[in-house]
Parts: C-alpha cells; sequence; structure tokens
C-alpha cells in the first residue's frame, strides 16, 4: 500500500481565553431564571399592558405631586373666576368651555373654578378609594380565605356562608345609607375625611369575598399537594404550612385579583360622589363633578366630558395592566 500524500493536519487545541468564553456561554445557556424574571418577560412582551401600566404610574404620580403641579400652574382649584363666567347663562365665556392658555382645560359653569386643578386632585380621592380599599379586601380575604381552605369542617361553612351573605347583600343600597348617617367628625377626622375613611372601610369589607372565594379555592387545591405533605410528615405545623408553604403561592392570584380590583372600586367611589354621598364640596371629586355637569351637559359638554374621559382613562388603564399581570403570571389562564 501507498503511504498517503497529506497526513491528515491535528486540529488546533482551543486556547484558555476560548476555553473560558465557552464555559462562560453555556453557564448562560442553563443559567436559571426566578419566577419573577420570567412573569416580567412576559409581561414586557405584551405592550398594551406596559402602555396601561406606564398610564397607571403617571396618574399615581399625578395625585401625589397634584398641589404642586396646581401650584406650578398657578391655579387653586377651589378659587372662584367669576369673571370667566357668562352672567345671563352662567357658562364659561370663550369656546369649549373657557379654554385657554390659563385655564388648559376650561373652568366650571356658574364659579368658574379651574377644572384641570379639579381633576388633579379628584384623582387624589379616586386612587385614595380605590388603593386603600382594595388592601382593605385582600387583608380580609387572603386570611378568611386561606383559613377556610386549610382547616375545612366548620371553618370553612362559617367563612363560607358569611361569603355568600356578602355576596348576596345591596352593597351599594348600605353605604348610601351608613355615609348618610355618620357624623362629621369621626375619629379624629372631619368633614370629606370622615366619608373617604367610611367608604374605604365598607368598599373593602365588602370586596373581601370576591378574593376570598379565589383564595379559599387555591388552598383547597394546595394544601394536598406532594410539598405541604412533605412538611406535615417532617413535623411542621400548621403555621409554618401556612406562612412557608401555602401563602407563597397564593401570591399570584392575589397580586392579580388586586390589580383587577382597584378600578371596580374607583367606579364605586365615583357613583357615590355622583349620587351625592361622597366627599363633600368643595373637595374635588370626578364622580360629584359628572354630577354638577348634567344641568350643563348641552351648554358646556366639555365640563361633563374632561371628568368622564378621566375616569374611562383611570379604569382602561388598570384594566389593561390587570389582564397583563394575569397573562405574565397565569400564562395557561385563558383571555
Amino acid at each position: 500500500m501507498t503511504a498517503p500524500l497529506h497526513e491528515p493536519t491535528a486540529e488546533a487545541a482551543p486556547s484558555p481565553a476560548e476555553e473560558a468564553t465557552a464555559v462562560t456561554a453555556d453557564a448562560k445557556a442553563v443559567q436559571g431564571r426566578s419566577l419573577g424574571r420570567i412573569a416580567w418577560e412576559r409581561l414586557k412582551r405584551d405592550k398594551l399592558a406596559l402602555s396601561g401600566g406606564i398610564v397607571v404610574l403617571l396618574l399615581v404620580l399625578v395625585a401625589l405631586f397634584a398641589p404642586m403641579i396646581t401650584s406650578i400652574l398657578g391655579q387653586d382649584p377651589n378659587e372662584y373666576h367669576e369673571d370667566l363666567i357668562d352672567p345671563l347663562f352662567g357658562t364659561p365665556t370663550g369656546s369649549l368651555g373657557g379654554i385657554s392658555g390659563e385655564h388648559l382645560l376650561g373652568v366650571e359653569p356658574v364659579n368658574g373654578r379651574d377644572i384641570l386643578a379639579r381633576i388633579l386632585y379628584g384623582a387624589r380621592i379616586s386612587l385614595l378609594v380605590g388603593f386603600l380599599s382594595a388592601v382593605v379586601a385582600v387583608i380580609l380575604g387572603t386570611v378568611l380565605g386561606i383559613l377556610a381552605g386549610f382547616f375545612g369542617g366548620w371553618v370553612d361553612s362559617v367563612v363560607s356562608r358569611v361569603m355568600d351573605g356578602l355576596l348576596a347583600f345591596p352593597q351599594l343600597l348600605f353605604i348610601i345609607a351608613l355615609v348618610s348617617v355618620m357624623p362629621n367628625d369621626l375619629l379624629g377626622l372631619t368633614g370629606s375625611n370622615v366619608r373617604v375613611f367610611v367608604m374605604i372601610l365598607v368598599i373593602g369589607f365588602f370586596g373581601w369575598p370576591y378574593i376570598g372565594r379565589v383564595v379559599r379555592g387555591q388552598t383547597l387545591s394546595l394544601r394536598e399537594r406532594e410539598y405541604v405533605e412533605a412538611a406535615r410528615s417532617l413535623g411542621a405545623g400548621r403555621l409554618y404550612i401556612l406562612f412557608k408553604e401555602l401563602l407563597p403561592n397564593l401570591v399570584a392570584p392575589i397580586v392579580v385579583y388586586t390589580t383587577m380590583m382597584i378600578p371596580t372600586n374607583i367606579l364605586t367611589e365615583a357613583a357615590l360622589s355622583f349620587l351625592g354621598v361622597g366627599v363633600k364640596p368643595p373637595t374635588a371629586s370626578w364622580g360629584q363633578m359628572l354630577s354638577s355637569a348634567i344641568d350643563y351637559y348641552e351648554s358646556d359638554p366639555m365640563y361633563m366630558v374632561v371628568p368622564g374621559l378621566a375616569i374611562f382613562i383611570t379604569v382602561l388603564a388598570f384594566n389593561l395592566f390587570g389582564d397583563g399581570v394575569r397573562d405574565a403570571l397565569d400564562p395557561k389562564a385563558s383571555r
């Protein structure tokens, strides 16, 4: 046999730098990701949800810094500008409800208060009631729901019957009746602060059964899982299982239903203010502005459009963000 004309060329050994790069690339490829990071990456791909979240963040900042913004604009939400009102018809002079460089969204009929300043201050009431009543509902619903689902028996029966009763109760009528008879001074609060406090407590109290049912159902499912049985077999107590094994796995549904509950609470506050049992004048409220605009919807439609748009945009932003959070935390759930 003849020898080959060319000897096979041996492959060059990789340099230490190339080996380090390959190891780093492999480590990145298999690097684990937390559930929070996975959910955030899913949420980033949902442009509508991100848009809603940005609007929600802007609304919160506007509500927090409303006094600073109005002072920069040189407007006070309770300052009258009667010189901008037609004395014959009681409507703002000029076009589109008195919109001008000084009053960017116009002025109110009859008294001439700046609408933009009152919208900014009205956001404080709506978001305050929406967020804090949701916190009350989440605390009550989580505690009672997880107790009912974990212990079962008579505890589950009592909590479930209470939830059924509250869900069947006419919430709006009860709030109207309660707020109407509340004194002007309560626990050191006066005027509109009393009504805000009562609305937060009552809306939150009647809202907890919705999240309580969800937490109870999830707890009934989770308490039979292998890791819970393993914790029991190792001698873990009930409190350890509740707070270390069950509660962390309930965070996702609690967060989702909280984001969906806030816009509902905002609408409830607007409805109460619209009916005249919300905050007292001259405190600004979107629902109160809509109620006052009924008498001027033909002569000054902008007075109704502006607070209506504020409520619509706020509720829509929360709903879009809530839908995105739900899909990010539970991608298997149907839209």
